[in-house]
């Protein structure tokens, strides 16, 4: 039998899941503002981000890709279940 290990409060996961979300949120917000389709502004103690001219240029198409998968999600699922199935 391994060595038995302390549990670690739920607490201390859910900061630990919640850093790493900022993290990634973080690094994602900056790479958007590297490729200029975000804008970064100091709002009082933190900052505020919100799309630029070029970011809105995104708009149509991720409006056109969120139709697409809308109406064919039924048949990506059944896709992936098929892929997952044959593995």
């Amino acid at each position: 039998m391994g060595a038995a290990r302390r549990p670690v409060p739920p607490r201390r996961v859910a900061g630990a899941d919640r850093r790493h979300q900022l993290e990634v949120l973080t690094e994602t917000l900056r790479r958007l503002q590297y490729h200029g389709l975000v804008a970064r502004a100091p709002q009082g103690h933190g900052v505020e981000y919100g799309l630029t001219a070029l970011g809105r240029t995104l708009l149509a198409p991720i409006d056109a890709f969120g139709a697409w998968a809308f109406e064919h999600g039924d048949e990506v699922m059944a896709a992936q279940e098929a892929a997952e199935a044959g593995a």
